[in-house]
Parts: structure tokens; sequence; C-alpha cells
């Protein structure tokens, strides 16, 4: 058991946003959904107040909070893939802003950004020659979605 659990706000959407996060992420299930006992700012009494759920395995609420507060870049989740198909299929399921697409990042239909990064990538960029690493970041930087082939391209300078 963990004592530390992520809690995300949503403005009515966290039972839905557990059920999508479960529908495209691995080891992501929606887990219990509290009901509101009295009205509050955000519902009526018996709508969904919190929604527990696992999110790649690890704990989360999602709190029905109301409209006062949105997601922001400031906060965002790194998904990790091993492979270009990882990438282009997390990229597709989750990418509902196209406006918002840069370096790797997506923001999905809830507002949430999400990081999805090769593992490749992080491996040049902390590697120990620090040209090639230099190359990879600038490919990077040039890209909406990460495309594992031009990074490694252009850390090796052939790019």
């Amino acid at each position: 058991m963990t004592n530390l659990v992520t809690c995300l706000w949503f403005n009515g959407e966290a039972e839905e946003a557990a059920l999508f996060y479960a529908s495209v992420l691995p080891d992501t299930r929606l887990d219990k959904v509290h009901r509101a006992a009295a009205d509050y700012p955000g519902g009526k009494r018996g709508d969904p107040l919190t929604v527990q759920f696992t999110l790649l395995g690890q704990p989360v609420v999602g709190l029905n909070g109301g409209p006062y507060f949105k997601f922001t870049e400031a906060i965002s989740f790194q998904l990790m893939c091993d492979t270009q198909e990882e990438v282009d299929r997390y990229w597709e399921a989750l990418s509902a802003h196209p406006e918002n697409e840069q370096c790797g990042w997506v923001k999905d239909k809830f507002g949430l950004s999400w990081q999805i990064i090769p593992r490749r990538l992080t491996e040049l960029m902390g590697g120990e020659d620090r040209d090639k690493a230099e190359r990879a970041m600038n490919s990077m930087l040039g890209m909406k979605k990460l495309i594992i082939a031009d990074i490694e391209k252009a850390a090796s300078g052939t790019a």
C-alpha cells in the first residue's frame, strides 16, 4: 500500500476519464466510484464525487470538483515507450488538441498533458557523448510526435 496518491481535479468527468484511460493504457482500471452524500459546489447529491482508479499500476483519485480549476502543462504524465508503435498508438489515443502538440507532448480530451517519450531518446540524451546528446535533443525540439528513427539518425550525425 502506498502513502502517496495522485489526485486529479475534474469538472464532472472523473469516471469518464478513468474508463477512457483504462481503454488506452495497460494496468489501468476503474476501482471505485464514491457518490456525493449531499449537494456540493461541483455537483449534486448522488453524483460521482471521487473516483478511485489505477493508472499504469499507480493509485489515482479523480475528484469532480467543478469548473474552478483546470489542468495546465505544469503537471504532466511521462509515458515511456519502447517502440515507435507504442509512441504512435498512445499519440493517436491521447492527443485531442493538435494545437498543443510539441516535443512529444499532447493534451488529452480532459485537458491533461502527457509526454509520450521513447526510452531511446532518454538514453541518447543521457549518454556520455555530449555531441550525440545535443543532436538528439535538437532533433526532438523540432518535432511534434517523436520519431525514434529520425532522432537516432540525427544523433548519429547522418541526418
